[in-house]
């Protein structure tokens, strides 16, 4: 029991305090930055995978947070359909697109795949602006419900209206999607994601199909992504064509690399971070983007793995001395 405890205690204890957090949190502007937080951090772990551990540099990712978030606003207010139906189809649908795009986007490699995803984000943000009978053009969806009410058995009715209440359906979205990327991480699939990341050659070499496994991992990450954006579109109530902007992409790679790049911890520290940094300087809002590039500057001199890196570093250093 006392070596569970030293080795999973901070994270029953980070747990614990995220739960019980929004009691003590009586602000609803900071309840809010928190629920995009949270969000921000599922695109983030979905992000890591494909980045992190294949080593594929995806910039279409805001534009499959985007048909997440269109396809949940479509289907709730065109269609009429309970949010809890269309989530999860608009997630599968866009990880079919990721493996439309897929088919031809990863047979390219490194910077030629990371052109190929822009010019896609950049296709989408079009489509999103213009396909007017759909997405509303550049005016966007409007009136979008919350997630529906939820019967449980001797709780009654649960509903998501309140901020809190919401805080709680993300969270729990969160530790799915980082229990998933755990378990993925840590299988033999994973293995083969990171050993394409170190050395595709000689992954293909030991028998490893790299295109069958980057597609894998590509459709995975665009699943959880779009499913970050169909919970934003829901909860904000309405969406416009800056969802698939490519503003949303690089704030995905922020969390990420100032984060730790290849950790599960880093990109949920990174959602959190940056976010609530932007709050307590938006007095500096002009200059943001440099202190922002020159935080990134700095992480990538002096801890190239990012926070969590360095933390692990610092860690070393404690245990040597």
């Amino acid at each position: 029991m006392m070596q569970w405890f030293k080795r999973n205690g901070w994270y029953a204890a980070i747990l614990v305090s995220a739960l019980i957090l929004p009691l003590y949190v009586e602000n609803r502007y900071f309840m809010q930055v928190l629920n995009m937080s949270c969000l921000f951090a599922i695109g983030a772990l979905a992000l890591n995978l494909i980045l992190g551990c294949t080593g594929q540099a995806s910039l279409a990712h805001g534009g499959f947070f985007a048909i997440g978030a269109y396809g949940v606003a479509v289907m709730t207010t065109s269609l009429q359909w309970s949010f809890w139906v269309a989530l999860p189809l608009a997630a599968l649908l866009a990880a079919v697109v990721g493996l439309l795009v897929g088919a031809l986007a990863l047979r390219t490699r490194g910077a030629y795949f990371a052109i190929v995803t822009l010019c896609l984000g950049e296709i989408i943000h079009l489509v999103a602006g213009n396909w007017l009978a759909v997405t509303g053009g550049h005016n966007g969806i409007m009136g979008i419900p919350p997630p529906d009410v939820i019967p449980v058995p001797f709780l009654g009715a649960i509903g998501f209206s309140t901020l809190s209440a919401q805080y709680y359906l993300v969270l729990s979205m969160l530790l799915l999607t980082l229990l998933t990327m755990h378990r993925l991480v840590k299988s033999l699939k994973g293995l083969a994601f990171m050993s394409i990341r170190s050395n595709e050659v000689l992954a293909e070499s030991l028998g490893i199909n790299s295109f069958r496994t980057k597609m894998t991992a590509f459709a995975i990450a665009d699943f959880f992504v779009a499913l970050a954006g169909g919970l934003y579109a829901s909860l904000i109530g309405s969406i416009t064509p800056s969802v698939a902007s490519l503003k949303i992409t690089f704030d995905f790679l922020l969390f990420v690399l100032l984060g730790g790049v290849a950790t599960l911890a880093g990109p949920v520290i990174g959602a959190f971070t940056i976010p609530v940094l932007a709050e307590w300087i938006q007095f500096l809002q002009d200059y943001q983007m440099m202190i922002y590039g020159f935080l990134l500057i700095i992480v990538t001199i002096y801890f190239p793995m990012g926070l969590m890196g360095g933390i692990a570093r610092i860690r070393q250093k404690l245990e040597k001395n």
